[in-house]
């Protein structure tokens, strides 16, 4: 088992990074590109073994990681991807709406035509991952998206914030995409980019909310919530499969 069986593109460690910070980097994009499903325990051995690094980062880059809510600590010290029940999924759906309509709003004043064209760029790239299909690059060209829009601003608090909640329902963004046809049938991100040519606030907003919850609004669905923990959720195809089987290995 090797990196290989794990997209790490744009991941290579950096000069001067330490294995703390690679390893929480690299956990960290597992998580909120949705290749860790919910319910999966974590073990220390097989992550540094996949990583080729020491116990130490692993523990650090795990604690890091629980204390942000992506993980969770479990009675017996087994650390596992959180379980969300409808409740906590809703909740978190509406938390990431006003984040996000409050960063797009803010930072609408400060879209240059050249943040624009980045705008257009990243929504073609999206958009040939849906032709692909890729699902790991539509959930990431749709972080980058928004991503890109919420930094025009100058000074973009809410983005850590955005990120953490990217960070607990990143494992269910690859279930969502089975059904994302039946639901997301308009490209809320075309609708985005008017607003923004045209400067109209209240057009934004409401197109940042529909782009969330025709994206993931249904989740809030029983059935869907429990998919993954039948045998369908095993057959769905997901880049990183056998990374996340040699995570889940015990120790």
């Amino acid at each position: 088992m090797s990196k290989d069986d794990f997209n790490f593109d744009w991941l290579d460690r950096v000069d001067n990074e330490t294995a703390q910070e690679w390893v929480y980097r690299a956990l960290r994009f597992a998580v909120m590109s949705g290749q860790v499903q919910p319910g999966r325990a974590l073990t220390i051995r097989g992550i540094a073994q996949m990583l080729d690094v020491s116990a130490m980062p692993v523990r650090e880059a795990l604690r890091r990681l629980t204390s942000e809510g992506a993980l969770e600590l479990k009675s017996n010290r087994r650390i596992t991807v959180p379980d969300l029940t409808p409740a906590k999924l809703a909740e978190l759906l509406e938390l990431r709406i006003m984040l996000e309509v409050h960063a797009a709003e803010r930072a609408l004043p400060y879209v240059t035509d050249e943040r624009l064209e980045l705008l257009k760029e990243l929504n073609e790239e999206q958009n040939q991952a849906f032709e692909g299909p890729d699902p790991q690059g539509i959930i990431l060209g749709n972080q980058a998206f928004h991503r890109a829009l919420y930094l025009a601003h100058p000074h973009p608090v809410t983005m850590p914030m955005i990120e953490r909640v990217w960070l607990q329902l990143g494992p269910l963004h690859r279930l969502a995409l089975a059904n994302l046809e039946k639901h997301y049938v308009t490209d809320r991100h075309v609708e985005i980019m008017k607003a923004i040519e045209t400067r109209n606030p209240f057009g934004l907003k409401a197109a940042i909310e529909a782009d969330i919850r025709d994206g993931a609004g249904y989740m809030t669905q029983t059935e869907l919530l429990e998919r993954y923990t039948r045998d369908e959720a095993e057959n769905l195809a997901m880049p990183g499969k056998a990374y996340m089987r040699q995570l889940a290995k015990t120790v």
